[in-house]
């Protein structure tokens, strides 16, 4: 084509493209006697170079042999279509480079490869907007010589490759074979590609055509569908082909399989769904519409809960067992039961301490009276606790008589900390479940007392007091003692595991305080992982302490009696601990002042005048006589009784050792309940006597002919243990001297046969027994006076300690002479130390 002016070039383009804007070129015949092929109409390639329009394409790879629908919009592309159909529809289809096409709309034959296709034009239409669209075939290969024109539209001298008849070999027909097998494994599997195309290409026996018609349907990338297309070797063609071909079939592959997956957890999820639907209504006609909602606020609380994360796994897997049950089957409400304690347990709920030091103590002083060793340690825990924000909450075991205020300490300990505070009794408990739980496959199953103390409490650092540890029990059910030892171990009650829950439950938060009366029943392992804090007994004057401040207003306000109308007076109250109460603590001395005050609230509901103070004279008139009187001086006005002290669960006490002698072979007679211990104690005490004849100033054989009996009173209660050994031997040399014993002294001491004076546990409690009645003097074994030492100042007011290292201190001290006063006897020297 013969380059024209520009202004020649303009209008041309301008007509060109206003033919085409107008339709004048849709549809138009080919010119008249033109042959209907391109072949016959003279579209064949020419054997040599021509000039023709070159249409500039994007994105697109034109092979020859294929038909493709083209969009045209560009300005030159347009003229360069106008110009190919004035004639006989001939153009040549270049592509643009990929890094050429997005940087200008403008065509001037730079960035198109030299490699084109030689197409011709079988239709064209207008598209609204001026656009057009044209359907072109592939007619053979060209190289661009050069470009003869640039403006209207690109033309260029360009020389037609000869793609002549390939012959077939064996290798050309496996490369055939195997590209016509994977194009219809892609084919099968795209749905994009049409049926009939599987027929189309196992139709075609040449190569260079089966090669151009797969690369044409199959999606390459523009550089391989341009490498394929200037290839000149047929088989190189075909194995690129056959590479593209393969790898879209394993990306439809992977994508299938994804899909169906993906096509799978769809139709299960929906699955489910239309089954629930269908199981809700059915449950709504049936009337049982509420088992949904109760899961569903289950999970609801599941959800909202702070829980650990292995808590909220295990709610949630149980959860998902809930919901494929029915509410009539019996797993059903055993699951909704385990879900209610995991949800009211608090795991993370913590009640912030009160660590004011001077609160504290104030509070404890207000509810107990004395008991300074405890109130110190419990204020060294919280000085502890505002020093380290997480420490190990201390084990403590509070040990001491009835009614001294064990269990209410605990009490007062969790009102001046500001917790929650917990009480379960450990009595009598026979059965390891009561403290670990059972578990869920028996019938009834629930956790243990220390979990349900945490849900009553609702707080994972309470005050939990377990009371009365040293009376557990232990049978063929377990043994609770050994389940407590991680429950009550700082180092491993971090992950306690209840066997009704399975879960790790943390119980380093919470303060256990356990009670007990008595150590030696308690297991040593459990023992050794505990504080032992003693609580002692009180004297009269803390009784009256006691009573003042707490007990007597506690009982006026229980009874309906209002301050003004009652006034007991010290020395009522005195008479009250001393006459009517023998006990180490004040729970007997309570009842009888609630006693006291029922009588009082009786008479004034009656009518009757009463006074409004109660002095010492006045309690005969309400609780009758007297029942207990002081009786160790006329317990000990007779030779062959001593005055003992002895320590038991329920405090100190005084203990009378009497002796009798009578006619007979020399017999030794034990009454009274006592132990194998006490008994070898007497025995070993009259074999002392025997041998200590010339001391007492008795006969070598004073014993022959005559029996020795010792009983020890209150025979229905057991006794043993080996301190009364002093005693015993006082009263068998007491008997057989004829001297009486000093009513105003008490001893304790184990013997031994050699007349050796041996130490002693319980001092503090027995000198408070010795105390209580009235008895001024205490011989103690020497090995003791550091004991001694440890006692408040108070307590040892007015009490005369002596320390005796052998059993001839003992008697110096105690025996009086034949006929002796006991003034007498104090203005004789002894021969023990005193203080």
């Amino acid at each position: 084509m013969a380059k024209t002016p520009k202004s020649e070039d303009r209008d041309k383009l301008g007509e060109s493209v206003e033919q085409l804007r107008q339709g004048e070129t849709k549809g138009a015949a080919p010119p008249a006697g033109a042959p209907e092929s391109g072949t016959e109409r003279g579209q064949a390639p020419p054997p040599g170079p021509a000039e023709i329009p070159i249409l500039a394409v994007r994105n697109t790879v034109v092979f020859p042999n294929t038909v493709v629908p083209l969009t045209i919009g560009r300005a030159k592309s347009l003229a360069a279509v106008g110009e190919a159909m004035k004639g006989p529809r001939i153009l040549g289809i270049l592509t643009e480079r990929p890094e050429h096409s997005v940087k200008t709309d403008d065509i001037t034959g730079e960035g198109l490869y030299e490699i084109g296709t030689w197409a011709v034009i079988h239709k064209m239409i207008r598209v609204p907007g001026g656009d057009a669209k044209i359907l072109v075939q592939g007619l053979a290969r060209f190289r661009v010589g050069a470009f003869t024109s640039r403006d209207p539209f690109l033309a260029a001298k360009v020389e037609v490759l000869d793609d002549t008849k390939v012959q077939k070999t064996t290798a050309l027909e496996a490369l055939m074979r195997g590209c016509i097998e994977q194009a219809e494994k892609v084919i099968s599997l795209s749905p994009y590609l049409p049926e009939e195309l599987r027929q189309a290409i196992n139709a075609i026996e040449d190569p260079l055509h089966l090669a151009y018609l797969v690369g044409s349907v199959i999606k390459m990338d523009l550089a391989d569908k341009q490498a394929v297309l200037e290839e000149n070797d047929a088989a190189a063609k075909l194995d690129k082909v056959t590479a593209a071909v393969t790898r879209e079939l394993h990306v439809l592959q992977i994508g299938g399989k994804i899909q169906s997956q993906v096509a799978s957890e769809l139709e299960k999820k929906q699955k489910e769904f239309f089954l629930r639907e269908q199981l809700r209504a059915i449950k709504e006609e049936l009337g049982e519409g509420d088992e949904d909602s109760d899961v569903s606020n289950l999970r609801e609380q599941v959800e909202k809960a702070d829980l650990p994360e292995h808590v909220r796994k295990d709610a949630e897997r149980e959860l998902g067992r809930l919901e494929k049950m029915h509410s009539s089957s019996p797993e059903y409400h055993v699951i909704r039961t385990y879900l209610d304690w995991i949800l009211n347990i608090p795991w993370k709920v913590v009640t912030e301490d009160n660590l004011d030091l001077d609160n504290a103590r104030r509070v404890l002083d207000e509810d107990h009276h004395d008991l300074e060793k405890v109130k110190d340690r419990l204020i060294e825990f919280l000085a502890v606790r505002k020093l380290k924000a997480e420490p190990k909450g201390p084990i403590l075991c509070l040990v001491g008589p009835p009614g001294v205020g064990k269990t209410s300490l605990g009490k007062s300990v969790a009102r001046a900390l500001g917790r929650k505070f917990q009480r379960f009794s450990l009595g009598g408990i026979h059965d390891e479940a009561e403290i670990r739980g059972h578990r869920r496959t028996y019938v009834g199953a629930m956790p243990g007392r220390v979990v349900q103390a945490l849900k009553r409490s609702g707080s994972s650092n309470p005050i939990i007091i377990l009371d009365e540890i040293d009376k557990v029990g232990r049978d063929f059910r377990g043994d609770p003692s050994s389940a407590l030892l991680e429950v009550l171990d700082p180092e491993q009650n971090f992950a306690f595991r209840d066997h009704y829950l399975d879960l790790d439950l943390d119980l380093s938060r919470v303060l256990f305080i356990t009670t007990a009366n008595n150590l030696d029943t308690i297991q040593p392992a459990l023992r050794d992982r505990m504080e032992i804090l003693r609580l002692p007994g009180y004297t009269t004057e803390d009784k009256v302490h006691i009573a003042r401040h707490f007990l007597v207003p506690k009982q006026m306000a229980e009874n309906g009696i209002a301050d003004r109308e009652l006034e007991v007076s010290d020395d009522a109250i005195r008479r009250l601990a001393t006459g009517w109460t023998s006990e180490a603590g004040v729970r007997n001395l309570e009842r009888q002042i609630a006693t006291l005050c029922r009588k009082v609230a009786t008479r004034v509901a009656r009518g009757e005048t009463v006074p409004t103070r109660i002095d010492a004279e006045d309690v005969s008139d309400y609780l009758g006589p007297q029942r207990i009187f002081p009786d160790a001086a006329r317990r000990t006005s007779l030779p062959g009784v001593a005055t003992g002290l002895a320590w038991t669960e329920d405090g100190g006490q005084i203990l009378f050792v009497e002796a009798l002698r009578m006619p007979g072979k020399g017999n030794l007679v034990l009454t009274g309940q006592l132990g194998e211990v006490m008994q070898e104690s007497a025995k070993t005490a009259l074999s002392y006597v025997r041998s200590a004849y010339a001391e007492l100033g008795l006969e070598e054989k004073f014993y022959e002919g005559q029996d020795m009996h010792v009983h020890v009173p209150a025979g229905a209660i057991p006794k043993d243990g080996p301190s009364a050994g002093v005693s015993l031997a006082t009263a068998i040399a007491s008997i057989f001297t004829g001297r009486c014993v000093k009513h105003s002294i008490a001893m304790t001491g184990e013997i031994t046969l050699t007349g050796l004076v041996l130490p002693v546990g319980g001092i503090r409690e027995k000198v408070l027994a010795a105390k209580r009645a009235g008895i001024n003097e205490i011989i103690l074994p020497k090995r003791n006076e550091g004991d001694v030492s440890e006692i408040q100042p108070e307590y040892r007011e007015g009490v005369t300690f002596h320390f005796a290292e052998t059993v001839s201190d003992v008697w110096q001290l105690a025996l009086m002479e034949p006929g002796e006063s006991i003034a007498e006897k104090e203005r004789r020297p002894a021969a023990a130390t005193t203080h």
